[in-house]
């Protein structure tokens, strides 16, 4: 006689009720996949271009991207046979403000640009002091509120120059041939993400305003940098450039201060140790405190005084230094968001400061 468990057909999985049946082949229909990837390639270029119109209705102009690729290539050259030129290290003011046509044609020959907005220059110092190769001369631009800080907005650029992959290279170089002598859109200030982060979101309780820097310049494909005309045209967008840079501005309270202190102290002993090794090797180095101006000026001092910084830093470098407010050569100049100089006013102050330097033959040629 059958056992009860087998007089009848055990059901499987897919028959079980509530259990979704296989669903059946659905036959492909015939299309034209040529036509369907040619439709979808002319979507992608018409949103492109509408893209890129809104842009440069907006008054943006093709600029190279000032990306870590593009410094990798400055750095490069000392180690293809420029290590005795002249380096110009810093943050975006000595990007901005020192024109290098102009020092091409006082000094016969091109200087290396490094700085780096928004990024302190003493790693980038420290990796010249370290590199045998290098035997020339250093210009290091010292903004108070990054350089005293230690601030390293681009501080993984000396990691990726290190590190550059040969198809990194490559793709380097096709976007600086193919795309961006005519996109302005490429730029990371025009980037879909970066337009929807800086929309008027509200705040949740206990938050602050904290706007990212808009774009202020345009990039040649050697670094030599100038000022984005629509911040000398526009009063709107200059006035909006202003304002970021006094946001949060509240004087620091004691904990602070007493923080500030203490990270400037580290600055200054770094500097220390890499103008020490520098000039063992017969390196010069000249430190450069350059404008600023406006409501901005008066911050950076009271946050960053000069007695217990700049002043601290030469007497214990050694190192010659100027600092615009004791220079008349270097004072006068537009400033139109109070941080970097005008285009215009780019030749002329380089001309000073390159005088200035070359009177006192601090940047001089080692013997």
């Amino acid at each position: 006689m059958p056992s009860s468990t087998s007089s009848f057909e055990r059901l499987t999985a897919a028959d079980r009720p509530g259990i979704a049946q296989p669903v059946p082949e659905r036959p492909v229909p015939a299309k034209s996949w040529a036509g369907l990837l040619l439709l979808a390639a002319a979507g992608a270029a018409l949103l492109v271009g509408l893209w890129e119109k809104h842009w440069r209705d907006y008054g943006t102009e093709p600029s190279y991207v000032n990306s870590k690729g593009l410094w990798a290539i400055q750095r490069r050259r000392i180690d293809a046979g420029e290590g005795d030129a002249t380096v110009l290290l810093g943050a975006s003011r000595v990007l901005f403000d020192v024109d290098l046509d102009t020092w091409e044609r006082l000094s016969g020959r091109r200087p290396i640009q490094l700085a780096l907005e928004g990024t302190s220059p003493m790693a980038f110092l420290e990796d010249l002091a370290d590199d045998p190769k290098f035997t020339g001369r250093v210009l290091v631009g010292v903004a108070p509120d990054v350089f005293f800080s230690g601030f390293m907005y681009n501080g993984k650029a000396l990691d990726y120059f290190r590190r550059e992959s040969p198809s990194q290279r490559a793709g380097q170089w096709l976007s600086m041939h193919v795309l961006e002598p005519d996109l302005t859109f490429l730029d990371s200030d025009f980037a879909l993400a970066t337009v929807l982060h800086r929309q008027a979101w509200p705040l949740r309780p206990g938050m602050t305003a904290n706007t990212r820097v808009r774009k202020l310049s345009i990039h040649a494909a050697d670094r030599n940098t100038h000022m984005w005309r629509k911040v000398e045209t526009d009063p709107d967008y200059q006035h909006m450039a202003q304002q970021i840079w006094i946001e949060d501005s509240d004087p620091p309270d004691a904990k602070a201060r007493a923080e500030m202190d203490a990270t400037a102290q580290k600055q200054v002993d770094r500097a220390i140790a890499a103008v020490a090794k520098l000039r063992a090797r017969h390196v010069p180095v000249v430190f450069v405190r350059l404008p600023s101006g406006g409501q901005y000026l008066p911050i950076e001092n009271r946050d960053f005084p000069r007695a217990a910084t700049w002043d601290v830093l030469l007497a214990r470098t050694g190192a010659p230094g100027i600092h615009f407010e004791d220079t008349p050569e270097l004072q006068g100049y537009w400033l139109p968001e109070w941080s970097h100089l005008a285009t215009r006013e780019r030749p002329r102050f380089t001309e000073a400061l390159y005088g200035i330097i070359a009177r006192n033959g601090w940047l001089a040629p080692p013997h």
